[in-house]
C-alpha cells in the first residue's frame, strides 16, 4: 500500500497540476467540475452537452481518485462541483467544509468487477481463485485513498479473502490505473468499476461481479468556496436531470 509520503507527495502533484491548469484556463473558466476517475467519459460528454445548451459557459473538468480531489479542495483548488465514487470521500469533503452539505445529492450508482486481460491465459472462475498461485500480481486500489479500493476490500473481507489478495496487490492510484494495468498486461487480473471495464472491452474482459452489501452511490456536491454558486446548482441539477441521467445510463452507470 502507498505510504503517507508517497500519498502526500501525489497530492502535491496533482494539487500543483490542478493550479497550473486553472492559472492558464483562468480567462476561460465559468464553472471547474472536479469527478472521480470513473466519470471521465460520462462526465466529459455532459460537460459539452451542458455548454451547447448554456452558450458562453466553458465547463473545466478535473478527473482523478475521489479523496485526492477531495484534498485539492480542501487546499485552496480552485473548484465548484465536487462528484465522488463513494460517500466516505464526500463526507471527509463536509467534515472539511469543503462542500455545501445542503446541495449534496446522489445521483449515480455503480458495481466492482474482476476484470482479466482479454487475451489473459487465466480465468477466475470466482474470488476464491485468486488465492491460486498461479496468479501473482492483481491490481487494487489503496482503501485508505480511492473508493474502489474501499469498495473492493469490503467484498473481499465479507469473502474472506483480503489478507491473501492484498498480499498480491499491485496499488493503483486510481480506478483507470487499475484497468490500464490490466489492459496492457502487467497484472494477472484487477479490480474495477463495471462502467470502466466497458471503456476497454477489445482489451479486458469481465470474470467475475463482485456482490456487496455497500452500494456503490456517487454523491454530487457544489463546494463551498464556488464563486459561480448558481452556475454550479444548475450543472448539479442537470446531471440529476433525466437528459443527465440518460447521459450516465449510457455508460453504464445505475440509478441511486
Amino acid at each position: 500500500m502507498l505510504k503517507n509520503t508517497h500519498l502526500k507527495a501525489a497530492l502535491g502533484a496533482a494539487f500543483a497540476a490542478v493550479l497550473m491548469l486553472s492559472a492558464s484556463a483562468a480567462h476561460a473558466t465559468d464553472l471547474v467540475v472536479s469527478a472521480a476517475a470513473s466519470l471521465t467519459n460520462a462526465f466529459k460528454e455532459l460537460a459539452q452537452s451542458f455548454e451547447q445548451q448554456n452558450p458562453g459557459v466553458k465547463v473545466v473538468t478535473n478527473f482523478g481518485a475521489s479523496d485526492v480531489l477531495m484534498q485539492q479542495i480542501v487546499r485552496g483548488a480552485p473548484a465548484d462541483v465536487f462528484a465522488s465514487a463513494d460517500q466516505t470521500a464526500m463526507d471527509k469533503a463536509v467534515a472539511e467544509k469543503a462542500v455545501n452539505p445542503a446541495t449534496r445529492k446522489n445521483f449515480a450508482a455503480n458495481q466492482i468487477v474482476l476484470i482479466i486481460p482479454h487475451d489473459g491465459k487465466l480465468q477466475p472462475a470466482a474470488l476464491n481463485d485468486l488465492t491460486k498461485p498461479e496468479y501473482k500480481r492483481i491490481a487494487l486500489g489503496n482503501p485508505a485513498s480511492v473508493p474502489f479500493g474501499r469498495y473492493t476490500k469490503t467484498a473481499l473481507e465479507q469473502a474472506g479473502l483480503w489478507p491473501q489478495v492484498q498480499a498480491k496487490g499491485v496499488m493503483a492510484e486510481n480506478v483507470r490505473t487499475s484497468l490500464d494495468y490490466v489492459a496492457r498486461g502487467e497484472v494477472d487480473a484487477g479490480f474495477v468499476f463495471a462502467t470502466d471495464a466497458a471503456v476497454m472491452p477489445e482489451k479486458v474482459k469481465v470474470a467475475v461481479r463482485i456482490p456487496s452489501d455497500t452500494p456503490a452511490t456517487y454523491p454530487i456536491a457544489m463546494t463551498a468556496g464556488t464563486q459561480q454558486k448558481e452556475l454550479a446548482d444548475k450543472f448539479v441539477s442537470y446531471v440529476l436531470s433525466p437528459t443527465g441521467q440518460t447521459v450516465l445510463a449510457r455508460y453504464g452507470f445505475l440509478k441511486p
